[in-house]
């Protein structure tokens, strides 16, 4: 179970740099970094078949298009759209 505490790892920091870069006034690098640390330390955690089955599943396709659309637009360097889009995706796929 290697990949398992490597992946721990990686969201840990993932949540850490989100964290920051929230308090940095939403600082676009820090949310991107966070975001793509997260999403890998969530494949590593579970695997990459059950996270694309989680979040492809057919009654949360809403949900993780905004959360995905979210990271998307983050990564275009609009932060605060990006983030908001993030947080419904995420309470939708987790509601």
């Amino acid at each position: 179970m290697p990949f398992a505490e490597i992946g721990v790892g990686l969201a840990g920091f993932g949540i850490f740099f989100i964290l920051l870069g929230i308090l940095l006034y939403f600082d676009s690098v820090l949310l991107a970094f966070g975001n793509l640390l997260f999403l890998t330390g969530l494949s590593f955690i579970i695997g990459l078949r059950r996270t694309c089955s989680f979040f492809f599943q057919r009654h949360k396709l809403k949900g993780t298009s905004f959360f995905l659309g979210g990271v998307f637009i983050v990564l275009l360097r609009w932060p605060l759209l990006g983030m908001s889009l993030e947080a419904y995706g995420f309470f939708s796929l987790f509601k």
